[in-house]
């Protein structure tokens, strides 16, 4: 056996040979030779037996499975295998084996032989091949994450690191087989234009940013470099769905191509979506009708803040309904065995007159168009409580704030400021009136978050109207 390598730590045999000066990513450079010892099982029916036996001498790492085929010049039977060793167990010191080892040993029911272990480029993962190339000075903030939109990884490089970002991206790609391109965001989202796009550098794989992304039950077909998604928002999407009853109507001021519009139409929530991006109506009608809600979602491309006002006043004249056929399996419609098949009626849906939830997703400037909704139902109370059963609308509104570990100044600060866009004070207990969800991280000073609270009838009902659209 080659003795130099015993005097390695255990970490120390499985690591990639280290190279910092690559400046283009040499896969053969990353092989590495390991001598191990390995107790060859001689009857192979036994294998799982003497595994389970030997379960602490066995070498037991990621990736790298401990039953192989027995070593070139072992006279035995060709299906018989062998179980590698851990490293300490050495063939020449019997100090080194188990009671059990030995017991097996003696007993000539294995046979322990040396075993020559090559490692490659693949064997190894994503951060141990960029642990062997960057310089020792970088190692502590190594490029982990990254956000994965279909086909594209999406790539926020520091500019510490931009030195090597083809190597990151070669590397990201070879280690993730649903990646097929590697980009890197160059400035803020929307920093340049008010679709929340952003401008990108490819670093690996073509320039293909049509991409298609499952979420809740739905795909979404979109051109990622046109659009805005973020996959980051995957556990808020449902969050607030889970919040929309069917039958329902929902407004989505800010619809984008639709991670609320969809999963909430696949509940029979009537959805009224809109973006005032035409790339991203022209996904969001496509998808609508990809996954066959289309007959739920009306979509628009308008400006938000007159939406928020005409559409009220649209939904307030709608006669709109479906009809939804039952399912009948084809065996029913062919079997002779039965009577012929008779169509069975329909349930009858009908769109209600006024919203029950309105979502503004523009965490940027959502709070802005919050005094659109002054004024939204005047001369329009007999629409709702206590003249009939039907509740003012839950107003779920996102916006950015700092970040603290408890949220209470930020919570104080987005009560504040959204009472002072609808001219409006919030004196109900704190936390009873609204609901402030601690949506992510967005920097290391900075959160998202959504606050969702009932339009208060003050704000309704106003007779300040100037910004009527009906």
């Amino acid at each position: 056996m080659n003795q130099p390598s015993r005097t390695l730590t255990f970490t120390d045999m499985f690591r990639p040979p280290i190279n910092r000066a690559m400046s283009s990513l040499d896969r053969a450079f990353f092989r590495k030779d390991v001598y191990l010892a390995a107790a060859c099982v001689l009857d192979s029916k036994l294998i799982a037996t003497y595994r389970n036996e030997l379960h602490g001498d066995i070498l037991k790492l990621e990736r790298l499975p401990p039953i192989r085929p027995i070593p070139p010049g072992i006279a035995a039977d060709k299906n018989t295998k062998c179980l590698l060793l851990k490293p300490d167990i050495q063939l020449e010191d019997r100090s080194s084996w188990s009671p059990k080892l030995l017991k097996l040993v003696e007993s000539q029911q294995v046979l322990l032989t040396p075993f020559h272990l090559q490692l490659g480029y693949n064997y190894w993962t994503y951060l141990d091949i960029i642990s062997a190339i960057l310089p020792e000075q970088d190692q502590h903030e190594i490029p982990v994450g990254f956000s994965v939109v279909g086909h594209v990884a999406h790539l926020n490089l520091r500019d510490r690191y931009l030195p090597y970002k083809t190597l990151i991206a070669s590397v990201l790609i070879d280690k993730n087989p649903t990646i097929r391109t590697v980009i890197n965001k160059i400035d803020d989202v929307g920093e340049d234009n008010e679709f929340r796009t952003f401008r990108y550098e490819v670093l690996a794989g073509p320039d293909d940013m049509n991409v298609e992304v499952k979420e809740q039950d739905c795909l979404f077909n979109f051109d990622y470099s046109k659009v805005y998604w973020n996959t980051r928002l995957g556990t808020e999407h449902p969050r607030l769905v889970s919040k929309f009853k069917p039958e329902e109507a929902v407004c989505d001021v800010m619809a984008g191509v639709g991670p609320f519009a969809l999963p909430a139409a696949k509940k029979k929530v009537w959805v009224w979506a809109n973006d005032l991006n035409p790339e991203s109506h022209r996904s969001l009608v496509a998808n609508a009708n990809r996954n066959k809600v289309a007959p739920f979602v009306r979509p628009f491309c308008e400006d938000g803040h007159s939406f928020i006002r005409s559409s009220s006043s649209r939904l307030l004249n709608s006669k709109r309904q479906i009809t939804l056929r039952p399912k009948v399996s084809r065996t029913a419609r062919t079997n002779e065995n039965q009577k012929p098949f008779q169509q069975v009626p329909g349930e009858t849906l009908k769109e209600p007159n006024v919203f029950s939830h309105y979502i503004l997703n523009l965490p940027a400037s959502a709070l802005t168009f919050l005094p659109s909704f002054i004024g939204l139902y005047s001369g329009r109370d007999h629409l709702f409580h206590p003249s009939t059963g039907t509740k003012l609308p839950m107003i779920h509104v996102y916006c950015f704030s700092t970040k603290s570990d408890d949220n209470k100044i930020e919570e104080a600060k987005i009560r504040e400021e959204i009472g002072r866009q609808l001219g409006y004070e919030f004196r109900g207990i704190e936390g009873a009136d609204m609901e402030i969800w601690d949506v992510r991280d967005v920097a290391p000073q900075k959160r998202m978050f959504c606050a969702s609270f009932r339009l208060p009838a003050e704000v309704a009902f106003s007779g300040e109207d100037a910004t009527d659209c009906r």
